[in-house]
């Protein structure tokens, strides 16, 4: 364990350089105008031409930012730096121009990490396949409710740029941060982080899980105070072991069982801390009971606990966790209970939109009729089934991927009832959960948890969940 050496950089430090921007979108236009405002030649490069790019393009133009579209491959001439939207892939031919020149490549959560003022506010960072937004949102509601000037940020929607450079002061910041993103940050330093889960997802983007797993462990590079990992998935506790933290800096656990030494946990219905008391080895405190969490879900239970470690890692009291757990109200989407029909309880998880995810969804019900699918992205569904078979009183199967789940149904769940509908229509969706009214008893559970993402039939999966809750409420009329 050594120590992680704090980067930052002056403002001036970027006058006169010249910065190329890769791609526009919600990070690069916000990165391009920062970068003009301090004095930079700004050059903005970008693989689309399409009509948002043109507008975009055309209001940067007008402050005098340089902006290429259609033609995000080719690195301009007397470049000093590129700082990249996260989603552009590191196997870009620009990013092969820049290493070839000697030119880094930052992000944007790079870029706001090293203009932070030097007294501004610690981070304390969230990653992990599943649960970061909840988790970091828990975490703000939490530090609020302790007192704190604080802000969700990140990969959440509040840019992190914006907190860091804004008028608004902070006395800490909630960050979440996704694969992407920690892969182009090397010099981020958090005062606390947690990785969550590791599941295989974005392997198109990373290569290899190998490579997934180590950009998520950047997280923990340089840590001061505290490693929060899951115990129950050990993948996240040897990420701890690997990283190179500051002295002193301690490895904490987070599980839905008892929890040991140095470990947050579950006794008896109330949430338990072992890590941040007195004589650890002998005492515990309470911080809040199971049914303060909303809702109370295994995984989400999960996500609680974790961000609980984080603010007991920055001094939180414990009644801080219990009103703060309280006051949080999870986004729409997420193990959203809709309604009762009939004796049936109807639940939307559209944002369970990988394997892992409907894997955590379908172990908090049961039975279930389950509605799944949509476009698998490469994933495979046979751990799933087989681990969901025993709850599982029937399956709806809609979107494109629809055959691999029910072929994984036929090799696991042979005895499942299963409804395929052939169709892909957002009309689909009152279908599905018409069918699933039929194989459902009362006191059973209809759970829209797809494991696979929307864009084959809807925009984003919150449409795909409008669709389900408002097909429900039609049941119910």
């Amino acid at each position: 364990m050594g120590s992680g050496k704090v980067t930052s950089s002056a403002p001036s430090e970027f006058r006169g350089k010249h910065i190329t921007v890769a791609g526009l979108g919600v990070s690069g236009v916000p990165a391009a105008k920062v970068l003009h405002g301090l004095g930079a030649h700004v050059t903005v490069v970008n693989d689309g031409d399409d009509e948002r790019a043109r507008a975009q393009a055309a209001e940067l133009e007008q402050l005098g930012v340089t902006v290429r579209l259609g033609d995000g491959a080719t690195l301009p001439e007397g470049t000093d730096l590129i700082v990249t939207a996260p989603g552009w892939k590191p196997d870009k031919p620009l990013f092969a121009a820049a290493e070839r020149a000697g030119v880094p490549v930052w992000g944007d959560v790079e870029l706001a990490w090293r203009l932070r003022r030097p007294d501004s506010a610690p981070w304390l960072a969230v990653t992990g396949t599943n649960g970061k937004t909840t988790t970091v949102q828990m975490l703000a509601s939490i530090l609020e409710a302790a007192g704190l000037r604080t802000a969700a940020v990140g990969n959440i929607g509040v840019s992190l740029l914006d907190a860091v450079l804004g008028e608004e002061e902070y006395d800490v910041l909630a960050v979440e941060l996704s694969s992407y993103q920690l892969h182009w940050a090397p010099s981020l330093r958090a005062h606390s982080a947690a990785v969550l889960n590791l599941a295989p997802d974005h392997l198109d983007w990373h290569g290899s899980m190998r490579a997934y797993a180590a950009d998520k462990g950047r997280v923990y590079e340089g840590n001061r105070v505290a490693c929060v990992y899951n115990v129950a998935d050990k993948a996240t506790e040897d990420l701890v072991r690997e990283a190179d933290v500051e002295e002193g800096c301690r490895a904490v656990g987070f599980t839905l069982g008892t929890p040991g030494p140095s470990q947050l946990g579950v006794v008896e219905g109330i949430l338990v801390d072992r890590a941040f008391v007195e004589d650890r080895y002998r005492n515990a405190q309470e911080l809040a009971e199971v049914s303060d969490v909303n809702p109370p879900a295994p995984h989400n239970v999960a996500n609680a606990l974790a961000a609980a470690a984080l603010a007991r890692a920055f001094g939180v009291p414990a009644t801080a966790v219990r009103d703060g757990l309280r006051a949080f109200t999870p986004d729409a989407h997420r193990i959203a209970h809709v309604a009762d029909v009939d004796g049936v309880a109807y639940v939307d998880d559209s944002k369970a939109t990988n394997t892992h995810a409907a894997e955590a969804s379908l172990a908090a019900y049961e039975p279930v009729v389950w509605i799944a699918g949509g476009l698998a992205k490469g994933a495979t569904f046979d751990a799933l089934v087989a681990g969901a078979a025993k709850r599982l009183r029937g399956a709806v199967l809609i979107g494109r991927d629809r055959a691999l789940i029910r072929e994984a149904l036929a090799r696991h769940a042979p005895e499942v009832p299963v409804v395929d509908l052939d169709r892909t229509d957002t009309g689909a969706m009152l279908q599905a959960v018409q069918e699933a009214r039929r194989l459902a008893r009362p006191g059973d559970t209809v759970l829209l948890a797809p494991a696979c993402a929307s864009m084959d039939m809807f925009a984003n999966y919150n449409r795909r969940g409008e669709a389900f809750a408002q097909a429900v409420r039609e049941l119910g009329a």
